[in-house]
């Protein structure tokens, strides 16, 4: 009986000194990983939100850029560091639904290694083309890949990456038949493509809406279900006629596994306060991105578990095998 008092005794003063720990978080700074450069969209939109959630709860944030291999990187010393709330990650779509299927080197399971926080925001893009084909809709687009299979080209940033599979994905779905150009990044294929040495790409809707506005190319359709906030005069892909078409590059926070499901819910509820905030808000949109929460960390790694098989299944239709 005394053991078993002893026991209870103990298990009660364990849970409140976690609940005092909790509550007294965080008591040092924060650190932000991010796996891709400074100047980069997803290093923008962690300092935007390491200056809000930062203040709000009362600790600097730091970020930490650790760039390479598609940003997985980053993910995997986050994977490895100490589930204490103290080190995070902000993660493109690439390294969590992408890269595991890409890439025979990744040292971490998306699914099994971290702690899905929340949504921050969503990256639409847009599909663009060069005007030699004199190809000015998206329904002409169709017509004429259908009339000319093989002849159309199409860049991306690299085999394997959104910009490829968003193309795979509209080409399995409108079952069209056109030759991939990769290049290694955005500045030269987005010039080819405007120079009219490629026929089209998918691009980010801040980085190509420049072009569209100075008439060096035409926007066809923007990759997500509803119309970008920068862009509203370009319908949507599922609007002209393929259904559940709604594709594009999401941004979320994740702990390593095995941190409390109080710090996780203490983090989520700060993220949404600050995604909720208007001149936080105004600042995430300047950068192309759209403003994204979700409704709790269990409907984020849900989301997540979705993608993660949508683009893996892109990425065995491409034909696409692990280097």
């Amino acid at each position: 009986m005394l053991k078993k008092s002893l026991i209870a005794l103990s298990s009660a003063l364990t849970l409140t000194i976690c609940s005092q720990a909790y509550a007294s978080y965080p008591e040092k700074p924060i650190t932000f990983v991010v796996g891709f450069p400074p100047g980069t969209s997803t290093d923008a939109v962690a300092r935007i939100l390491g200056e809000s959630m930062g203040r709000k709860l009362g600790q600097s944030i730091i970020v930490e850029n650790k760039p390479g291999v598609g940003g997985s990187l980053g993910v995997a010393q986050v994977a490895k560091a100490k589930p204490d709330g103290y080190t995070l990650v902000l993660s493109a779509t690439a390294p969590m639904n992408i890269n595991p299927h890409v890439y025979k080197s990744l040292t971490y399971d998306p699914l099994k290694d971290l702690e899905p926080i929340g949504q921050s925001t969503w990256l639409p893009y847009v599909l663009v083309m060069n005007k030699t084909k004199n190809v000015n809709s998206f329904k002409e687009l169709i017509d004429y890949a259908k009339a000319h299979p093989g002849e159309l080209t199409y860049a991306s940033i690299g085999k394997g990456t959104t910009s490829h599979l968003l193309m795979e994905m509209l080409s399995k779905t409108s079952g069209l038949d056109m030759v991939h150009v990769p290049y290694s990044g955005s500045t030269q294929s987005q010039s080819d493509v405007i120079g009219g040495n490629v026929d089209m790409t998918f691009d980010t809707v801040v980085s190509a809406l420049p072009h569209v506005k100075a008439g060096r190319l035409n926007a066809l359709a923007v990759s997500v279900n509803k119309r970008a906030e920068l862009a509203p005069d370009i319908p949507t892909i599922e609007e002209q006629g393929i259904p559940n078409f709604n594709m594009g590059a999401w941004l979320g926070f994740f702990a390593p596994k095995g941190t409390s499901p109080e710090i996780i819910q203490k983090l989520h509820t700060t993220l949404n306060e600050s995604l909720n905030d208007p001149e936080t808000r105004k600042k995430l949109i300047a950068l192309g991105s759209e403003v994204v929460s979700s409704e709790s960390p269990q409907a984020f790694a849900e989301m997540v578990k979705e993608n993660y098989e949508t683009w893996g299944n892109l990425v065995k239709t491409a034909g696409i095998e692990k280097q």
